[in-house]
């Protein structure tokens, strides 16, 4: 768990404010205050201030740096209407529907984010990863330094026993389905600046497949080629190697047999999947069946931190991903 109490003590060195869409979930109010409590963020919940009141949590919230706004009356729903008809000034949205959109609170807090209200924004307890990353595509953009957004999941091995002391970044797990070369190149290069921004250590970069150096051939395998040398020739500074097998990546016995002349030496620590199907089923085994514990998805490339949550987390979860949206937004921004 160390990477994951790392990621927490960073957060409390520059706490920042992070806004949460579904602030009238029970798991959301849990992780908020929790949050609140150990000084790793300033929390604004959004959702309906005496529903929120009313709940058994609510009462803890007292004292702590955490705010409840309602988007439907709030007093920053006319500038918030105007900036977003600015946003998507190619779309000809009317004054109407510019505000009955800022009313809802994926946009609300989006926006929020985009103005400087507030630093970051995280969501996808309730609504569904589609909804939370279209806010965040729409209103806070994608970051000037990077080419494509992409998301990726940090996986930590916490057992004495796992082969695998340290954290893992699998990555593209949730966003770009059928990732051209050019894409997987951008995918490795936002991934190994957040493994060395979120965790500190330095990115050593797989490009996986089902061939190693050319011991097969196919366009899928061409891709995955061309990939490795675009990232390369953009980013010289980086350790990055492919096409190569998911064991030569990681196991140094494997890459000496299949991959000796690679400078991976089988200690890989971000793995590049060659498409969503690879990289949802390989996290998803990791995790049921590997007992990996799995913090995403984290989104990268955006102008701003907005992050998404699975339907199916817990109070835990959500107080994991505040500290880690948190420390991506002290990440001096685009």
């Amino acid at each position: 768990m160390k990477p994951v109490n790392d990621l927490i003590e960073r957060a409390k060195t520059s706490p920042k404010h992070i806004v949460l869409a579904e602030g009238d979930d029970a798991r959301v109010m849990c992780a908020a205050i929790r949050a609140a409590k150990e000084g790793i963020a300033q929390i604004t919940l959004l959702g309906d201030g005496a529903k929120i009141g009313a709940m058994a949590e609510a009462k803890e919230m007292k004292g702590l740096p955490i705010s409840i706004i309602n988007s439907q009356d709030s007093k920053h729903l006319a500038r918030f209407s105007a900036a977003y008809r600015q946003l998507r000034a190619h779309k000809k949205v009317s004054a109407h529907v510019a505000h009955r959109l800022m009313t809802k609170p994926l946009n609300f807090a989006g926006m929020m984010v985009h103005l400087g209200l507030a630093d970051g924004t995280l969501s996808g307890a309730v609504f569904t990863s589609g909804q939370t990353m279209r806010a965040a595509l729409h209103i806070i953009g994608k970051s000037p330094r990077y080419d494509l957004i992409s998301s990726f999941f940090i996986m930590l091995y916490c057992g004495p026993d796992d082969q695998f002391q340290g954290p893992l970044i699998f990555s593209d797990c949730a966003l770009n389905v059928d990732p051209t070369g050019e894409d997987l190149a951008q995918i490795a290069i936002t991934s190994a600046d957040s493994a060395a921004h979120l965790l500190g250590v330095q990115a050593r970069v797989a490009m996986l497949s089902f061939s190693t150096f050319g011991s097969a051939n196919h366009p899928l395998v061409q891709r995955v080629r061309e990939g490795t040398r675009l990232a390369k020739e953009l980013r010289a500074d980086l350790i990055i190697e492919g096409e190569i097998q998911l064991d030569a990546a990681l196991v140094p016995e494997v890459h000496r047999q299949k991959a000796a002349n690679s400078c991976l030496e089988g200690r890989a620590n971000v793995l590049v999947f060659p498409n969503l199907m690879a990289g949802n089923i390989g996290y998803k085994i990791a995790h049921r069946l590997g007992g990996a514990m799995a913090i995403g998805p984290i989104m990268q490339g955006l102008a701003k931190p907005a992050n998404d949550l699975s339907r199916g987390c817990n109070a835990n979860d959500i107080f994991h991903m505040i500290a880690t949206t948190a420390v991506q937004a002290q990440a001096p921004q685009s």
